[in-house]
This record gives C-alpha cells, structure tokens and sequence, in this order.
C-alpha cells in the first residue's frame, strides 16, 4: 500500500508537469523502477505509457475546449504521429541510448540558450504571418522526427513540440502548447499500440497510475489556461535545466 501511495502521487505530479511542459516520463519512470525494481524495463515504459498517454488525452480535451486549436493543422499531423511514434517504439531495442543522451543534452541546452536570449521569443502570436507550404512540409518533417523519437528515447517531447510550432509557424507558446498536446497524445497512442502487441503493459497498475495522472494533467491544463504563454517560458526553461542536469548524470553514471 505505501509502494502504491507513491507511485500514485508520483503520477499525478506527473500528470501536471505533463501538462504544463512536458517531462512527467522523468519523474514517473524513474519511480516505478525503484518502487518496483522486479521489473523489466519495457514493462516499466509500458505502463508510464499507459498513464501518460491518459493524462495527456485528458489535458489535450481541456485545452481544446478552453483555448482550442487549428482543427487543420491537428488533422495533418496526428496520422504522422501515430505513424512515426510506433515506428520509433518498434526500433527502440535496437537504437543505442548512450548515443542519444548526449545529443539530446545539446538539443536542450541550445533550446534554453535560445529561449533565454530571444524573451519576446513565443510571448505573441505574429499576425499576418502566412504558414507557407514550406512551413506546412517543415511542421510535418518535425513532428515525424519529434514522434520517433518519443517511441525511442522520449524525454521532451512535449517541449521540443512546442519549441518547434513555435519558430516553424510563428505562433505563441500557448497555441503551440495546445497543438503540441494533440500530437503528444497521437505519439504516445502510437507507441502504446506497439507495447500492447508486445504485452508488456501491467494493467492493474497502468489503470491506477492513469487515474492520478488524468488528476494532475486537469490540474496542469488550468496551470496553463491561467499562466499563458510566459508561465510556459518559464517552464521551458526550468525543464532545460532539470532535464539536462538529469540526462547528463545518467550519461556519466552509466
């Protein structure tokens, strides 16, 4: 019961960093294999998959509902990631995680220089700006690469999601927040779908953990609602830190 008791408030929080930014999977994985250390990695994903794919659902329909979103630009990039993201989960036994680490380290830390030095970076919709079929075809081309690597590796998808809608379509970073969820949650669909074929998902405690993380994803959804776009900046860039801090003591403790 105690075991439970955290890994249930463990998922809600989560849920709500989930939702807000993105990142939960470094709180909640990390978790289930200490808490649980019997067992085997793919069933630890699998099942932060299952709670992960909940709470984001559960976030995505809140924002959609408060905020909304481009119901055409949703429709062209969902079936990309569905598609990309069990690709991804299908070849992550056989891609090498020490050699991802280290660029994903770079990718956050250029990210967060980035954010840090540009602060009217993602602060306002750029009006009059036309999405090309240029930028149209550099969206598509993100949200491929950004789902396969969610189904290989996974931590900041969520930001890299927003970091990209938000220079790629120049809009904000609450606009691109909510259509980052929508394929945030295709992505994690798309490799849920694959650990289920493969059986490695723990019911019972994937359907527990999936309750707390649809409570903290509701929670984090009003965060954002209410925060806007430099609430998100500002967790953009504490996820920069947490993130690359955490990647790189798991490259050296390796």
């Amino acid at each position: 019961m105690t075991s439970m008791g955290i890994l249930f408030v463990g998922a809600g929080v989560a849920g709500w960093i989930d939702a807000v930014i993105g990142g939960g999977g470094l709180i909640l994985i990390p978790l289930i294999m200490a808490v649980l250390p019997s067992l085997a990695p793919a069933v630890a994903l699998a099942t932060n998959k299952v709670a992960a794919f909940s709470g984001t659902a559960s976030a995505t329909a809140t924002l959609l509902k408060k905020v909304g979103a481009n119901k055409k630009q949703a429709a062209l990039y969902v079936p990309v990631a569905l598609v990309c993201s069990g690709l991804g989960a299908y070849f992550a036994s056989h891609i090498n995680k020490e050699v991802m680490r280290p660029i994903v380290i770079v990718l956050l830390l250029f990210a967060g220089t980035f954010v840090a030095l540009r602060p009217e970076f993602g602060q306002n919709q750029a009006k009059g700006t036309v999405v090309s079929p240029a930028r149209k075809l550099g969206a598509i081309a993100l949200v491929a690469c950004i789902a396969m690597y969610d189904g290989i590796f996974g931590p900041g998808t969520g930001m890299f999601l927003i970091m990209g809608f938000t220079a790629i379509l120049a809009q904000d970073f609450l606009s691109s927040a909510v259509l980052s969820k929508v394929v945030n949650s295709s992505t994690n669909f798309g490799a849920l779908v694959v650990f289920i074929i493969g059986g490695h998902v723990l019911w019972k405690l994937a359907i527990a953990l999936a309750v707390a993380n649809i409570i903290g994803a509701q929670l984090g959804a009003r965060t954002v609602i209410a925060g806007g776009a430099k609430l998100l900046r500002i967790a953009l860039l504490t996820l920069v830190v947490v993130m690359s801090a955490y990647l790189t003591w798991q490259q050296f403790a390796a």
